[in-house]
Formats: C-alpha cells, sequence, structure tokens
C-alpha cells in the first residue's frame, strides 16, 4: 500500500536475525549517463546524436503507475516521488542524517507554549510560469486541506490539529494548533501555486493531468504524461537550490521487470528501481555487466501481511466480506506463528532483506521496536495448531480446520500480480497453512485497489515507505482513517481502529521530546504487534540498478549507505550527473552537489504495485 509509500509507499523495514547478504553495494556517488540516442516512447526511433546536439535524459524504470498526478490524492510511491520533484514543501529532510533542512520555508520559530508556529518563507523561489512563490500559496494550501474533504484526501492528518493558518506577509507563515503538534518541521506536504490550484472544482476528482507543463517551483517542471506509459520532466532552471544537470527525467512504466532489466542491459533506461526491488537473481545478473552497478542497501520499507479486522466506516457501517474468523486475535497470532520468517528471508529475497518485527524498519534506529522473548509470535506451527483449537477452529476427518459454520476454511489473500516476492511468498503460505488445515486462495490482481477498498479480501500482501518522522505511517492506522462512508474512500491502510492505539498515536503526536516520543511510537508498535492486523514479515534492501556511461555520480539517501529510488526528498534526481558531463559540481555540504541546468528522464516501468495502491492519505508513501 502506498505507500510513500505513499506512497506506499510508500520505506520499509526491519527484523531481528539480520541475515544481510549484500549485492554489490553502492555507498555514495555513483555514475550515471543517458545518451539523446535512446529509445523512448517519446522517441522511438532515435538517431544517433553527434556530440554537439546530444540531450541528457536520464530514464527511469519503474515498476509502478501513477495513481495521480495531484498531491491532494496520490498514494503510490512513483506518484508521490514525482511530487517531491514538482514542489517545495516547508522542509526538507538532510540527505545525510535526516534532519530537518529549509525547504520553501527558510527558517521556523515555535512560540514558547509551542501552540503557534511562525515560518519565514524564501523570497527566492518562482513558480514555472514565473509567478512569485509566498507564504499566501501555503496558507491556501494548508486552509484547502483544513476545509475541503477531498484535498485532504491523502495528507489530511497532518492539518487535523491545525486551529488556523494565515500569512501576514509574502514571506511569513503562521500555523496556530489546538494542542502541540511533534510533525511540524516534518509536514510532507507539497505546497501547491494558489493562483493555479484556486481554479479547481472538485478535488476529489481532479487528477492535475491534462494542462501541460504543469506549474510548480521544485527541481524539476512536469511536462507530459500518458497513463501507465511515461510522466516526463524538465529541469527547473529558476530552483533556488540549482537546476538539475540532465537536460530531461523520464520515468517509464514497465509492468514486466524482466523487461525493465532487458532495457536496462540495452542502455534503454539509465536505472531500474524494480518493484519495488530488484529480485536477487536479477541484481545477480547484473552485477558483473559492463557499464552497470547494483545498488544494494538497507530500504525504508516493510513488507507485511494485512488481515481484513471487518472493513468499517466512521458512520459505523460495516462492509466488504473478511472472514469472520479473522476476528479473533487468537487465529490471527496462529497465522503468523506458521510464517517462518527465516526461510522467507533465504529463499525468497536470498538475504537481501531482514526478519520483520515492529513496524519502523531498523533504518530509522530511534523508533526500530523488537518484541520481548515473552511477547514475540516466533515461528511454532505447532503451538499455532494449538490456539486455532483453542479458539474452536478443529479439524475435521479430512484435516480441514473447519469455520464455525461448518465449512472448510479457505483465505483469500490479495496479491500484486507483478511482484515476484508475493508470489513465492504466496505458495509458502499454501504449503505452511495447508498443516494448519487452513486452505489458501492467491488473488494476484493488476489492480488490488477495488478488493482492497471493498474490504473483499481475507489477507493481503502489504508494504509502505517509512518516512524519517514516523506519523503519517502510524496515522493510517487510527479510527479518524476511516472513510467516512462505506461510499467513501479514507487514509486507512486495513480498517484497523483500536481506541488505545489512537490514544497512544494522540499523545506522540503532541510530545516534542524526541526521546519520550520514541518511547510512544514503541508503545504503538507493540500494540499494533498484538493486535495481529498487520504482521511485518521482513525488511527489505534497496536494490536497484543503474547504467555508469549515462550517470556520472548521483546521490543516495542517507549518504553513507541508502537508496537512490523513492528518497524522502529529490536529492537524487536532482543531483544526478549526466556521464558525458565535464564534472563540474558545486558540493555544497549537507544539500549535495548543486547541479547545473539539465533535465532527467524517468521511466514508468511496472503495474504491479509493492504495496497496495488507493486514492487516500499515504504520504510519502506512500513514498
Amino acid at each position: 500500500m502506498s505507500t510513500q509509500v505513499h506512497g506506499r509507499g510508500l520505506s520499509g523495514p526491519r527484523r531481528s536475525r539480520p541475515r544481510v547478504a549484500r549485492l554489490t553495494a553502492v555507498v555514495g556517488a555513483a555514475t550515471l549517463t543517458l545518451s539523446a540516442g535512446l529509445a523512448t516512447p517519446l522517441n522511438p526511433a532515435p538517431q544517433q546524436a553527434s556530440a554537439a546536439d546530444s540531450k541528457s535524459v536520464l530514464t527511469v524504470a519503474v515498476a509502478q503507475s501513477v495513481d495521480s498526478l495531484s498531491p491532494f490524492l496520490a498514494q503510490r510511491l512513483v506518484s508521490t516521488s514525482i511530487h517531491r520533484l514538482m514542489y517545495e514543501y516547508l522542509t526538507n529532510y538532510d540527505p545525510k542524517d535526516n534532519h530537518a533542512v529549509p525547504g520553501l520555508a527558510t527558517k521556523w520559530e515555535p512560540s514558547p507554549d509551542k501552540l503557534t508556529w511562525t515560518y519565514t518563507i524564501r523570497s527566492d523561489s518562482k513558480w514555472s510560469d514565473g509567478q512569485q512563490a509566498t507564504a499566501q500559496d501555503a496558507a491556501w494550501t494548508f486552509n484547502t486541506m483544513m476545509t475541503d474533504d477531498g484535498a485532504a484526501t491523502t495528507n489530511g492528518s497532518f492539518v487535523s490539529n491545525f486551529r488556523k493558518v494565515t500569512a501576514p506577509s509574502p514571506t511569513r507563515l503562521v500555523i496556530e494548533l489546538k494542542k502541540p503538534q511533534a510533525t511540524m518541521t516534518a509536514l510532507d506536504v507539497p505546497i501547491v501555486p494558489k493562483h493555479v490550484w484556486e481554479k479547481v472544482d472538485d478535488f476529489s476528482k481532479f487528477n492535475n493531468d491534462k494542462s501541460f507543463p504543469v506549474v510548480g517551483n521544485g527541481p524539476f517542471v512536469l511536462t507530459g504524461y500518458k497513463p501507465d506509459s511515461y510522466v516526463r520532466l524538465k529541469p527547473n532552471k529558476t530552483f533556488w537550490r540549482g537546476a538539475p544537470k540532465f537536460d530531461e527525467l523520464v520515468f517509464r512504466y514497465y509492468k514486466d521487470q524482466d523487461a525493465a532489466v532487458a532495457a536496462l542491459r540495452k542502455g534503454e533506461v539509465s536505472f531500474v528501481a524494480g518493484s519495488p526491488s530488484l529480485t536477487p537473481a536479477q541484481a545477480a545478473s547484473l552485477k558483473n555487466e559492463k557499464n552497470i552497478r547494483v545498488n544494494d542497501a538497507p530500504g525504508r520499507r516493510f513488507y507485511a501481511l494485512a488481515t481484513n479486522p471487518g472493513a468499517k466506516a466512521k458512520n459505523g457501517r460495516k462492509f466488504g466480506d473478511g472472514d469472520p474468523s479473522l476476528l479473533d486475535e487468537r487465529v490471527r497470532h496462529a497465522l503468523f506463528m506458521a510464517v517462518d520468517r527465516e526461510t522467507i528471508i533465504d529463499k525468497v529475497f536470498q538475504g537481501h532483506a531482514v526478519e520483520g518485527e515492529g513496524y519502523i524498519p531498523p533504518r530509522f534506529s530511534q523508533y526500530f521496536w523488537k518484541p520481548s522473548a515473552s511477547q514475540e509470535l516466533a515461528y511454532d506451527p505447532a503451538k499455532a495448531a494449538q490456539l486455532l483449537d483453542q479458539a474452536g477452529y478443529k479439524k475435521n476427518g479430512s484435516g480441514e480446520r473447519l469455520g464455525k459454520d461448518g465449512k472448510p476454511i479457505t483465505y483469500r489473500v490479495l496479491c500484486h500480480a507483478t511482484d515476484p516476492n508475493d508470489k513465492a511468498v504466496g505458495q509458502y503460505l499454501e504449503e505452511w497453512w495447508g498443516k494448519l488445515g487452513i486452505g489458501v486462495t492467491l488473488d494476484c490482481l493488476d489492480n488490488v485497489t477495488d478488493p482492497w477498498l471493498a474490504g473483499t479480501y481475507d489477507l493481503a500482501f502489504d508494504g509502505w515507505s517509512v518516512n524519517p518522522d514516523p506519523d503519517f505511517v502510524l496515522s493510517i492506522h487510527t479510527c479518524a482513517a476511516l472513510p467516512a462512508t462505506p461510499k467513501d474512500t479514507g487514509a486507512t491502510d486495513n480498517f484497523i481502529c483500536d481506541k488505545r492505539y489512537d490514544d497512544l498515536y494522540a499523545r506522540q503526536l503532541a510530545e516534542y521530546d524526541p526521546a519520550k516520543r520514541a518511547t510512544v511510537v514503541k508503545q504503538m508498535e507493540s500494540r499494533l504487534y498484538d493486535l495481529g492486523y498487520m504482521n511485518v514479515m521482513a525488511y527489505p534492501n534497496a536494490v536497484e540498478a543503474y547504467r555508469t556511461d549515462q550517470i556520472k555520480s548521483i546521490r543516495t539517501m542517507p549518504s553513507a549507505a541508502g537508496n537512490i529510488y523513492g528518497q524522502d526528498g529529490y536529492w537524487s534526481w536532482w543531483s544526478a550527473v549526466p556521464a558525458a558531463s565535464d564534472g563540474s559540481s558545486d558540493d555544497s555540504g549537507s544539500t549535495g552537489a548543486l547541479i547545473g541546468g539539465v533535465v532527467a528522464v524517468v521511466v514508468l516501468v511496472g503495474a504491479g504495485v509493492f504495496f497496495v495502491l488507493r486514492r487516500r492519505s499515504t504520504a510519502d508513501d506512500r513514498e
């Protein structure tokens, strides 16, 4: 889901037994260059360009299609990643250690009671149509989210505690809060131009995909889009931090990940992100290829099994058809105790992941949580069978586990058709749960969004990208994230609604002390773990590859050992230097190399979305 990732999307997580056998690890800068003779949907029969008229194009193959180009609606990682390139946020994350750095805001200051935050908006940021970006744009963005349910679809959780937002001057933004809010330097909300967006009639339906170029103030300007095919961007020559160096950036969608890898070998694309990562076999096959580098680093995602807790809306209406046996916590725990996570790491991810436990990956050490020995749902098929017996789900003479209706239990598991990990793990589930007497039907679909939103599933493969500040990915399991009615779309991941969890969520959001807040966040993870609706199986590595004869250098995040695709910011594509470049760049400390006026093209590669796609609130997750 998102995320990311949301978006989901959306970073991924972690596990206790870190059996991570790395591929060729790329830490720091890597080189990528694209030639004008590249075959793309925009240039199907390119001619070999001469050095004089060559155009540097950075093409990124992705396995996700765009769900929306509206930052108010987008949930998928590819979409939220593109929005980070198009629009500035108030603050950004430093690529070295994730601390807050200036974005549209140059500085921020809370009142003594921390209920009023004043942001100084930079005077050197312009929209791509030439108009000045001001505090009024930011105030309008937040006020619209506060007053319009459609505009709050994706990021509404960030403004639910806002009392009032004003712009006393073009460079001064003031946000008044109802109560303290710890995310005020991590508001992952794209700021949009008021003079463009105030013309929108229905934010719940406007996808921002009909008129180009799209007005923005980020490092790139979106110039073209074809659904399920490509997104095309060019450098914003007036970007305050400096323009990107590639002449064009294209995200190109590949439904078949093997086809994307083949395109990388041929030089038809510059970079392959995978779905969301390359498989071990694909990465291994690329390891010794000339002019190709594999980046294998700890990821910001988690990979999980989500259980349908009984889909419901805020108005109390229940919907969907999840198996009623899954409402019993003992059944949910039994299913997870019959999942051999070590086998998943060794056989499916082949060491390029760590076993999953808590909800936040070990990459974010401040919030990483592990269950106690007495709490851990360790692999124990015998105990799993006992729990099912105790819950009243016993086997018949044929060894089939029967439901309360006397019929054999068979769970429907939503699976992403283009994600080989889902299919591989699904086969193991058929074996492991089969020994418990439970049947499994894998529903591997190109579009898992519709059944997910309708609640017509029993379990589903899920995954989200986690941001340095975990608030968003925690918010999608609150009661407030449920849809207003069964006909509406909420920000919820899988309809979890638990009062104890909600109380903890409110506490962490209001806690400014980092250590105390981290303690509460870990309590939330513990509660999620005990509920058993969200069972984290693995924290996959970010395994990706690019051509060094097209990309001369590119920044990872974190700088020491991080990912390139799906970052918490725009650092990778903004910093990328074409291989044909003279190499001149100005590395301005923590912000990375300033790149001079070229654009990168990223190619979208697959329809298989790692996290379930839905038009809800998944920030980066979203990312």
